[in-house]
């Protein structure tokens, strides 16, 4: 039972400190959706350092020393908690977000992390020297199980009721118990003697089981690709649901869980993979995600996205971890089978996190990982039925044919498009350069980010979501109307560059200060589109995290300032909690006003603000600015105006509707929040 105790609980804090700790930095490097495939990357590769460590010390040191050695190593990890990320390590702006992101992580959960990983291994490996004739792979199985069940109960159980800080004080909690347990267990297992015949396979193997001698190098290369496949879907399936909705542990959580969920079912050994049972389902459903890459009608379809997104990553991470336990070899090598299987792991998320970020353009890690699985799956058609062998070589070419199709249309008009951490950004022309029709705009994956008719005639006019009758519009022509005479001048924020529409309202004396945390962004916008350079007033472009740089500047300085920082069609959920209005509130004047751009496919975001707003006292109204036929330089936008009084509102007139509290909204804050209770199912 001791075994089973430290291998469940292990398991449990190994997976429920990835939400936890990614939420803790989340709000600090621009609630990308990067940020969690980073965290990510650096779970995969000390999960690979600790399986490291579980196949070489053991056969260096012995089995007496190796367990003493660990009970040392488990101590130090105690003198690292509790698992709070240190505010030091706070961007200040600019800086690369990856290496940052790492050596974070490593400095506040690295060897508390490492130590976890190294259990699962371990403890097979004492329990196969110990307990001979008995299945150690049964413990891998009830290691994914305490994984999924931290997956299932943080979304539902954690996050909801329990605050970022106590989440970190009580994981740490645990975790010193699981000290104390290993440490007892590690010193039993080192005063053991092993039993005779330690070496005899385990019963009921299949596979390799049966076989004493070292696995050959193309077996462990097939290892290598089979748990390369199915980390490589998994990251690029989370980035691909997440990118345009919210990059929330919510989110984060539901392909890992069904990813836990494959391991489970394989390693079990009660036979839930079959290969003939998973050949059709792995055929049709490899072929629904290609069709959704490429047709635009279900683009922003969350329920059928996410529906056949995670039900093919389901199947295909069932066919490669179904495929490593039909190949697993016999218990003295099990270390090494677990090492090789993380080798896999860390491989594809480094090829999602770090290698498609600099070697692609656009977005085409989701093809390559289907090309990848489905060519692996070539052989294992031909096992399951010869002339399936076939279709799996038709399915792998029209992978190809997609990933060419969908970098075309990526392209498809494109002036520059270019990739970095924060996503996909691409500028595309229409019409005839010259013309008065001629069109430049700005794409972040899906999500229109501006648009400028370049001709003399509307170059200077603002567009889309900043025309005069939008909310942001109305906002700024209002405070010009209540400004005296002798102070008619405006100081005007911006959290989120775009194109820079919003410097087309600057007039002589006016002072524009635009807040982007992408350098992409503001170099595209200088390079493609003249709104910047053509200003009348003063403008100013501040690179970093928005909220970051308002929390250290002076207080007071804007008479409006407006919320546009989108995260593909998503706002970042630290820019919309109580904390966050509380400081745009505090950079506003007196009569100030914050306005926050909400319209969005997805999520209903009015009531969290109503919520917020009257936890602070604010007066607000809700702006729905419908799109006009007529007007090509507008388009339709919801925005939310905030002010300290009521009276500062009164100028909006009928154009605004005050913003209602619903019933069963929820308060956002830093610590708390629940997206459920505002996503649009159908829209």
């Amino acid at each position: 039972m001791h075994f089973y105790a430290v291998v469940a609980l292990s398991a449990f804090l190994l997976f429920l400190v990835q939400p936890l700790i990614a939420k803790q930095i989340l709000p600090w490097f621009g609630g990308s959706s990067a940020v969690w495939t980073t965290c990510m990357l650096f779970f995969q590769g000390a999960l690979l350092l600790g399986y490291a460590y579980a196949d070489v010390a053991p056969r260096n040191l012995g089995p007496k020393r190796q367990p003493q050695l660990h009970i040392v190593v488990a101590v130090i990890g105690l003198l690292t908690l509790p698992i709070l990320a240190p505010e030091s390590w706070k961007p200040a702006g600019g800086e690369e977000p990856i290496s940052r992101i790492l050596l974070l992580l490593s400095v506040t959960i690295g060897l508390p992390y490492v130590l976890l990983s190294t259990t699962s291994p371990l403890i097979q490996s004492y329990f196969a020297r110990l307990r001979p004739g008995q299945d150690p792979y049964r413990l891998f199985a009830l290691s994914n199980a305490a994984s999924l069940a931290a997956l299932v109960a943080y979304p539902v159980a954690i996050e909801p009721y329990v605050g970022t800080r106590m989440q970190a004080w009580g994981w740490s909690t645990l975790f010193a118990l699981f000290v104390l347990l290993l440490g007892a267990l590690a010193w039993r297992v080192s005063r053991a003697q092993s039993p005779a015949g330690e070496s005899v396979a385990v019963a009921g193997s299949t596979g390799e089981a049966n076989s004493i001698g070292s696995p050959e190098l193309k077996k462990q290369l097939r290892w290598i690709a089979l748990s390369a496949a199915g980390s490589m879907l998994l990251l690029a399936v989370s980035n691909h649901i997440t990118q345009n909705v919210a990059s929330v542990p919510l989110l984060w959580i539901l392909p890992l869980t069904l990813y836990l969920l494959t391991f489970i079912l394989t390693f079990d050994g009660t036979g839930w993979y079959k290969r003939a049972g998973y050949a059709g389902p792995f055929l049709v459903l490899v072929s629904g995600m290609c069709f959704l890459l490429l047709n635009k009608d279900f683009q922003f379809d969350l329920v059928v996205q996410t529906s056949v997104f995670c039900v093919g990553l389901f199947v295909v991470c069932m066919v490669c971890h179904g495929e490593l336990v039909l190949a697993k070899p016999a218990p003295q090598h099990l270390t090494r089978f677990y090492l090789l299987v993380s080798i896999g792991g860390a491989l594809g998320a480094l090829v999602v996190s770090v290698l498609a970020p600099l070697l692609f353009a656009t977005y085409v890690e989701t093809a390559l990982a289907l090309l990848v699985a489905a060519l692996l799956f070539v052989p294992i058609a031909q096992a399951a039925h010869p002339f399936l062998q076939w279709v799996a070589v038709a399915l792998a070419i029209g992978v190809v044919g997609t990933a060419g199709w969908y970098v075309r249309e990526e392209h498809k008009n494109a002036v520059e498009v270019t990739r970095n951490f924060y996503g996909v950004l691409k500028v595309k022309s229409y019409d005839e350069p010259g013309s008065d029709g001629y069109l430049v705009r700005l794409v972040h994956g899906a999500i229109l980010h501006g648009e400028q008719y370049p001709h003399e005639k509307w170059r200077r006019e603002p567009t889309t979501y900043y025309t005069p009758t939008s909310g942001f519009g109305r906002a700024v022509n209002l405070q010009r109307e209540n400004a005296p005479l002798t102070l008619n001048t405006q100081r005007i924020g911006m959290i989120g560059l775009g194109v820079g529409t919003v410097a087309a309202w600057c007039r002589a004396g006016d002072v524009c200060r635009i807040y982007e945390i992408n350098a992409e962004v503001e170099r595209l916008a200088r390079k493609h589109f003249t709104y910047l350079a053509d200003s009348k007033g003063k403008v100013d472009v501040i690179l970093g995290d928005a909220r970051l740089s308002l929390e250290r500047e002076a207080s007071n300085q804007f008479t409006v300032l407006a919320v546009d920082a989108f995260s593909g069609d998503s706002i970042p959920m630290h820019l919309i909690t109580q904390e966050a209005v509380r400081v745009f509130m505090n950079q506003v004047s007196s009569g100030g006003i914050v306005a926050y751009h909400v319209s969005n496919r997805f999520l209903d975001l009015p009531p969290v603000l109503a919520e917020i707003a009257a936890k602070e006292n604010l007066a607000g109204v809700v702006i729905e600015d419908p799109a006009q036929t007529d007007n090509a330089l507008h388009s339709s936008s919801t925005w939310v105006l905030l002010a300290r009084n009521a009276d500062t509102l009164k100028g909006i007139g009928d154009a605004g509707k005050p913003l209602q509290r619903s019933s069963g909204a929820p308060l956002w804050t830093d610590d708390f929040n629940n997206l459920l209770s505002v996503v649009k199912w159908k829209h």
